[in-house]
């Protein structure tokens, strides 16, 4: 649902079709961080905030879970981060003082390149 919302919204934004792609799977992978480690004995939320102004669109994916901590959960590969590392112009991961993370992205509107050469 994130993906489709995003997408709405970037393309109401009149950004690039690849850059577009470049945002859509970032916030997947993230998203998938937090089911897959957040909250990894029980349901919990998501929350996907989009700012766009001036030069550039920053996206958070937020959780109140467990953060990015050390996972119990090793059956994947381990390459989410460093995948939205490179298909964001920037990557901070935020750790919450008592629990949760924050995923904030910053993807620049009017690229010379797309990070990852997708669209």
């Amino acid at each position: 649902m994130a993906r489709q919302v995003l997408s709405a919204l970037a393309e109401a934004l009149d950004l690039p079709r690849a850059l577009i792609e470049d945002m859509r799977l970032a916030v997947t992978e993230a998203c998938t961080n937090v089911v897959r480690h957040a909250y990894f004995d029980g349901d919990g939320s998501i929350d996907v905030v989009v700012h766009a102004g001036g030069g550039h669109v920053e996206v958070v994916v937020a959780d109140e879970g467990r953060g990015t901590g050390p996972s119990p959960d090793t059956r994947g590969p381990g390459l989410g981060l460093p995948l939205i590392a490179t298909l964001a112009d920037s990557l901070e991961v935020q750790r919450g003082a008592g629990a949760g993370s924050r995923f904030v992205m910053s993807f620049v509107r009017k690229r010379t390149m797309p990070a990852m050469g997708l669209g």
